[in-house]
């Protein structure tokens, strides 16, 4: 890792310590999913390690982010020829996301089975979803076109998802539990079952009005709707009852606040350069910049799970930001009055293009460091099952399977334990 190291020794031995808390009450994933991922873990060998479950299925995420990206480069094919996104491609896309969903679900239950529990599985999984957080949207983009839902829209949309994501680790960060949001199943259940309608009807079944409304208009008012009631009213009632109960971590007011600051950043700094571009960046790359956004909101956000699940301090800034400041203040100076020629399309698009290269490689480099350093320290393999972890569990039946997507038991009561998916 060209002798960078990413963890101290105080995240180390935060690691050690840490005991993972969970309450998940979605009635989809307790009563629905749980038992589907029972039945389907059994038909996992034993040798198959945890986090080869979890990277299979973000990079079936991966592959549709490219296959649609091949069709629909900027959001306008959908609907459209000479080249109409084939409809074996949204099957394909349904399939891979749902796979991806379940492989997400019994990664923790085959860490259970190898007995290869531990803090890297927790860490690994959500930093993956950190990324997915950005794909998954662009694929309900596709499908609604630029035409219906305008790139500035799209930002905003997706500005939320990132939101809805990362305020959930803060709350663990103030609270020391993790409080699985409903919406993550349901999510994952209705855009694969868009997807599989798309490719059974076509795009254009999204142009059919529902009560006067677009279904893309219904799509972005929902996801707004569901965030302001059911999302983060709840995280501060439950931040607000740690600190009333003194059950959570107690920091202080300037402590508690710390990681909003590289996020708040990240969004000023992005619509910014959206709302100020001096050539409309967004209506040229739309996907492109996402991706830069999806790419350094992961990177923050992975700094922060770290920094939670060792009982370490939070970040204030992202050095990674450093870059999209530069790159912000020469999209948007105001050229002609200071008597200097415009900036061209070009130019402001390839310094795009190198922001997202620089951010891409920089945030990979920062995840293979931390897991890496992490196999290290506590002598496993990232993608193999030891030997001997095996031997040391027991047969296991359906209950004793019966934990959630990240490690713990989907019960509606707080557990500790230290038999989190490591992978």
């Amino acid at each position: 890792m060209i002798g960078i190291k990413y963890l101290n020794d105080a995240h180390l031995k935060g690691f050690e310590k840490y005991k993972y808390n969970c309450v998940d009450t979605s009635i989809l994933s307790v009563y629905v999913m749980h038992p589907f991922w029972n039945k389907v873990v059994l038909f996992c060998p034993r040798w198959i390690a945890p986090n080869l479950l979890t990277f299979t299925g973000f990079l079936l995420t991966v592959v549709n982010f490219f296959l649609i990206a091949y069709y629909d480069y900027d959001f306008r094919a959908a609907t459209k020829t000479p080249i109409p996104i084939p409809n074996w491609v949204w099957i394909l896309a349904a399939i891979n996301l749902f796979v991806a969903y379940t492989l997400d679900g019994i990664d923790g239950k085959q860490a259970r089975r190898t007995g290869t529990s531990g803090p890297l599985g927790e860490l690994f999984d959500h930093g993956l979803d950190s990324y997915s957080a950005v794909l998954i949207p662009i694929y309900m983009f596709t499908i609604f076109g630029a035409a219906d839902l305008p790139p500035v829209r799209m930002f905003f949309i997706t500005l939320n998802v990132f939101l809805n994501f990362y305020l959930p680790h803060v709350e663990k960060y103030l609270t020391g539990v993790m409080f699985l949001p409903w919406g993550y199943d349901f999510v994952m259940w209705g855009v694969s079952i868009t997807l599989a309608i798309t490719g059974i009807f076509g795009a254009d079944f999204w142009q059919i009005p529902v009560f006067g409304m677009k279904p893309c208009h219904i799509f972005e008012l929902t996801l707004y709707v569901s965030a302001v009631i059911t999302s983060h009213p709840i995280i501060i009632y439950n931040v607000y009852k740690s600190y009333r109960d003194k059950t959570g971590k107690m920091r202080t007011f300037s402590e508690a606040i710390r990681p909003l600051v590289p996020l708040s950043s990240l969004f000023i700094l992005c619509t910014a350069w959206v709302l100020c571009s001096r050539n409309g960046i967004i209506n040229m790359e739309p996907r492109l910049y996402f991706i830069m956004c999806g790419t350094l909101f992961s990177n923050i956000c992975c700094r922060l799970i770290v920094a939670q699940m060792s009982d370490t301090r939070a970040d204030l800034w992202n050095g990674l930001l450093n870059l999209l400041c530069a790159v912000t203040f020469f999209t948007i100076l105001p050229y002609p009055a200071l008597g200097l020629p415009d900036l061209s399309i070009q130019i402001e698009r390839y310094l795009l293009y190198g922001l997202t290269f620089c951010v891409t490689i920089a945030h990979i480099h920062y995840g293979a460091g931390v897991v890496r350093e992490m196999c290290h320290h506590f002598r496993i393999r990232c993608f193999k099952v030891r030997s001997d972890a095996s031997k040391r569990t027991t047969t296991t039946n359906t209950n004793n399977l019966d934990v959630n997507r990240n490690g713990s038991y989907p019960n509606k009561h707080h557990l500790n334990h230290r038999q989190t998916k490591s992978k």
